[in-house]
């Protein structure tokens, strides 16, 4: 890797917030938004947006594709071993005070992705033509910090190699999203709703109720056999799409405000999140993991919100399932971290949101000197929460039981810096789009003692702010 370099950066004084500069650009090739929704001061204390990127990869089963100024080469080896390869020329010093990405990849790493890390069988429907892993290096990056109220225009000069040109790309690239930024309209941004279309269309899954039961049962088989402990088994939901991605996102964001949110409007697909769950925070050789375990849908009011928290914090249940994936993922952690470092600082966490209770649980440990951030996302994805435990014989029963491949839902989105920083969130209460079809997914972990109805309706309470956003009922 090159010797770390320091980024322009400037400040940029505007009173408009991150969707509203966003939507300035958010038809823009391979765009995207990592958004902070819910403002929290730990979780979301920044957002991030971009475009024009300088390098694009996709990857679709053993074919990698890579494009940069305007070429496009096919490659075949190891996927993460070249990614490393094309990370490796742009270092960038990570400076004390400052936000934690200021140029990097960003981009998806779909669930199937998955497929190149552990030998899967080929049994579920393979019916989106998108790419398994889609991503893009981005040179310029605007960062809103929420905690500090500023909003920085960071350009690091990539991909040019000299210094001198690399510094001449830098400020004329904050030159150029300047002027584009100072020359947004903000009553017509403000005033912009683009939701006239309210049609209901129909809206069907990938599953009948009875089915999604049977599956449930077969699992349940499948655990008394001593196959697993447990298995994260979904249902899959499609429709028309019948309202403009962005409109879409942002009635979601508003519905259902989460840390981990992004949009990507990438070649082919739109990806719309609002995932309240972190796969990875990296910073340096720190690492943080935050499985979710454990669901209750939001009260009517104060008093049965407070019923279903307490039902949900005393559930044997709900805490052996949550206690299964933290044994998992201390194990993943443990493939690429020190011997002894890897703890569990916080055990089970009770988070709310608009439309359902969480338990969460917090993970940490510190990468070996040998280990860099790729190695750690190879050794835990897909993230244990989703696929089940033991996390290898689950993912070949999800492949049995389902009747159609994850695609990106259950992977993960975020980003890698060039500065040694990294966060990625687990791929759920997300939309994507293509071919005009909007598809979403919810699933559940499936233990010995679960009630295959109240699984069933648990999937519906953790997508009811997509069925919101789209204006049906669950």
């Amino acid at each position: 890797m090159n010797r770390p370099i320091v980024p322009l950066t400037e400040i940029f004084k505007t009173s408009l917030s991150p969707i509203a500069l966003f939507e300035s650009i958010h038809d823009e090739p391979f765009s995207f938004f990592l958004d902070s929704a819910t403002g929290r001061e730990r979780l979301g204390k920044y957002s991030f947006l971009g475009y024009d990127p300088f390098l694009m990869v996709k990857v679709s089963g053993n074919e990698i594709e890579v494009s940069q100024q305007g070429k496009t080469s096919r490659v075949s080896g190891d996927f993460f071993d070249l990614l490393k390869e094309l990370l490796s020329p742009y270092a960038l010093a990570s400076l004390p005070d400052m936000p934690p990405f200021a140029g990097g990849v960003v981009g998806y790493f779909g669930y199937d992705l998955g497929r190149l890390i552990e030998v899967i069988p080929s049994i579920a429907a393979d019916d989106i033509a998108i790419p398994d892993a889609c991503l893009a290096f981005y040179d310029t990056v605007v960062i809103f910090d929420h905690g500090r109220d500023k909003v920085y225009i960071s350009s690091t000069g990539f991909p040019e190699a000299r210094e001198a040109l690399r510094k001449k790309k830098a400020e004329s690239k904050i030159k150029e999203w300047k002027k584009k930024l100072a020359s947004i309209n903000r009553e017509k941004i403000e005033t912009r709703t683009g939701d006239e279309n309210n049609t209901v269309p129909q809206l069907t899954s990938n599953f009948t109720r009875d089915q999604y039961i049977g599956a449930i049962n077969q699992a349940k088989e499948y655990i008394a056999a001593g196959d697993i402990y447990q298995v994260n088994l979904s249902q899959r939901f499609v429709t028309e799409a019948h309202i403009p991605p962005f409109p879409l996102y942002k009635r979601l964001r508003t519905i259902n405000p989460a840390p981990f949110a992004g949009y990507l409007n990438f070649d082919g697909v739109k990806v719309l999140s609002s995932s309240p769950e972190r796969f990875l925070r990296i910073s340096g050789r720190k690492v943080e993991t935050r499985p979710i375990k454990g669901t209750r849908p939001r009260g009517r009011d104060a008093a049965e919100d407070q019923r279903l928290k307490t039902e949900l914090l005393e559930s044997k249940k709900d805490r052996a399932e949550l206690l299964m994936i933290v044994d998992l993922e201390r194990n993943d952690l443990g493939r690429v971290c020190e011997y002894g470092s890897v703890s569990v600082p916080d055990l089970t966490t009770l988070e709310q949101y608009p439309t359902v209770f969480h338990t969460v649980s917090t993970i940490t440990g510190t990468l070996r000197e040998e280990c860099d951030h790729i190695d750690c996302l190879r050794a835990c994805f897909p993230g244990g929460s989703i696929t089940g435990a033991p996390k290898i014989r689950s993912m070949e029963i999800i492949e049995e039981l389902e009747p159609t491949r994850r695609k990106i839902y259950t992977g993960s989105l975020g980003y890698i810096g060039f500065n040694g920083e990294t966060d990625l969130n687990i791929v759920i209460r997300t939309m994507l789009i293509t071919d005009r079809k909007i598809y979403f997914q919810a699933g559940g972990g499936i233990v010995a003692d679960s009630d295959p109805e109240k699984e069933y309706e648990e999937t519906l309470h953790k997508v009811s702010a997509l069925f919101s956003a789209l204006n049906q009922k669950p």
